[in-house]
């Protein structure tokens, strides 16, 4: 599991640890310990691209505080491995030390202030990798000035060799953080040099995994430099494997369909049938031992057809359930399929609400209701609780956003998104970042709401599992949430292999995936 924590945070552990260790000029040792972890990352990519790193080119962009520092004593670090280095120092100035040892290793010295910006992006685009060691995590805002004018031209010469398709181009690492994106929350403030690879020290930080800030992280490498024992609960954390393997549910050698989850699914209407049929299918490829669609007759047909597993009624007190799914495919019209919602919301089961539930659910929510609306229907939700932000709002500062929304509702959130955020009344968040942006296709919503819907009814009673992997109780369901966001991005992408998909591919490859638990 991966931890991220506030830039704010980290600082202030480095701080105790500073303060801890007066007799020795800690601060210098977590700063060679910064810099020796970036070289070497810059030496590994550039060797992944097929590149000798002896007499290869490198520009860092060096501000003038700690960041900088870290990034002039990585580029000391490679000029002393025969690499030819340039600084670009973007206030004037830069970090003394830093500074003094990059110059003892022959590296080339310019300064931006009273040069051409816009010749200096030109050089540096040229550059076989180019470090951005501008605005570390204390930074607030964007780049201003000269800087800007510097970072905007790299950004148009790197789209234009994108748009191109240049077969090379040249590498971008961030030291600890792309300069302009807020450490704490993921908000950027352009303009915003996108890396290949962002070498985060001590920890990753929580801006790195909550969009926007993750469209410019690129990927993440974390580089221990000896403050880990002092981080305490992080900001926000991301299963990886092997939680996916110790969390996801496996039948036993007595299990029978109802020890398996029994889901009941509330979805579709006359106007939007399939995402009944897509729901019913990601409910049964991710495992549940028995899906009950409950809803009107016309659509209960095609679900048959579809999905002859699939138990068809029209009443929800005659469904005996672990958990429902109620949402997707609803019509703002279907009055008799609004009423099926809030009678199942009210049986206090865990429950999935997508779509078009959202707006029939009570105003006061527990943390095992899950709500998983895209940015759009998050801004409607907020408003219902006196808070209307825009559509982009919501997208410029996702990590709030869930958040809010999860304490003014009372139930976890799940906001889709490129990066997926769930977050608990609590305040805890998880993040999921597998899927293809291929995976941006009428349905696919609908199958991750099916595939939520069957982890609830399985996971219904589990605590003890999710207490062993350090998650407490309460912040069980958006756990839940998580996975099912992994499961669905590992099957879309798993289905799209770099292509277009549907969202029945999804569904599809989801057993696969989950063979592989």
């Amino acid at each position: 599991m991966i931890s991220a924590y506030t830039g704010t945070h980290i600082r202030e552990v480095e701080r105790r640890l500073l303060e801890a260790s007066a007799d020795t000029d800690m601060g210098a040792v977590l700063m060679q310990r910064a810099a020796y972890g970036l070289a070497n990352t810059v030496i590994r990519e550039l060797q992944g691209r097929g590149l000798r790193p002896y007499g290869s080119s490198v520009t860092v962009l060096a501000g003038k505080g700690n960041n900088g520092g870290d990034g002039l004593y990585a580029a000391a670090l490679l000029a002393r491995r025969g690499l030819r280095t340039t600084a670009v120092l973007t206030a004037g100035q830069a970090h003394p030390a830093g500074l003094e040892a990059f110059r003892a290793a022959g590296g080339r010295v310019t300064s931006l202030a009273g040069a051409d910006a816009r010749e200096l992006a030109a050089e540096a685009a040229r550059a076989d990798a180019v470090i951005d060691a501008v605005l570390g995590t204390g930074a607030r805002g964007g780049l201003r000035g000269a800087a800007a004018v510097l970072f905007e031209e790299l950004q148009r010469l790197q789209r234009q060799r994108l748009e191109l398709r240049c077969t090379r181009h040249g590498l971008v690492v961030a030291c600890d953080i792309p300069s302009g994106v807020d450490a704490d929350t993921g908000e950027a403030h352009g303009p915003v040099l996108a890396a290949d690879v962002t070498v985060s020290f001590g920890a990753a930080k929580a801006g790195l995994l909550a969009d926007p800030g993750a469209d410019f992280c690129g990927r993440l490498r974390i580089i221990p430099i000896g403050i880990e024992d002092g981080l305490a609960a992080p900001e926000l954390r991301r299963l990886e494997d092997g939680d996916l393997d110790a969390l996801l549910p496996h039948p036993g050698r007595r299990s029978h369909k109802y020890s398996r989850g029994v889901l009941g699914v509330v979805a579709g209407s006359a106007r939007y049938p399939g995402a009944a049929v897509l729901a019913c299918r990601g409910a049964l490829a991710a495992g549940a031992g028995m899906v009950r669609y409950v809803g009107p007759p016309e659509v209960a047909d095609l679900v048959r057809q579809s999905c002859p597993e699939v138990v068809c009624g029209t009443n929800v007190v005659d469904a005996h359930v672990q958990a429902w799914l109620l949402g997707p495919g609803l019509d703002d019209g279907a009055q008799e399929q609004l009423d099926r919602v809030r009678e199942a919301a009210a049986s206090g089961l865990p429950t999935v609400a997508d779509a078009g539930a959202l707006p029939a659910l009570p105003r006061e929510l527990t943390p095992r209701t899950v709500l998983t609306p895209h940015a759009g229907e998050l801004s409607a939700l907020l408003s219902r609780y006196g808070d209307a932000p825009a559509r982009s709002g919501v997208e410029n500062a996702t990590l709030a956003a869930v958040r809010q929304a999860a304490g003014l509702t009372g139930a976890t959130v799940l906001l889709k998104g490129a990066t997926t955020l769930v977050a608990a009344p609590s305040g805890a968040v998880f993040s999921q970042a597998e899927a293809s942006p291929w995976m941006a296709t009428a349905g696919s919503g609908d199958v991750l709401a099916g595939v939520l819907g069957s982890l609830l009814a399985q996971l219904a009673d589990d605590t003890g599992t999710f207490s062993a992997r350090g998650i407490a109780a309460p912040d069980r369901w958006a756990a839940v949430a998580a996975m099912a966001a992994s499961l669905h991005g590992r099957a879309g992408t798993l289905a799209s292999n770099g292509g277009p998909l549907t969202a029945s591919a999804i569904s599809e490859a989801l057993p696969q995936i989950m063979a592989q638990r």
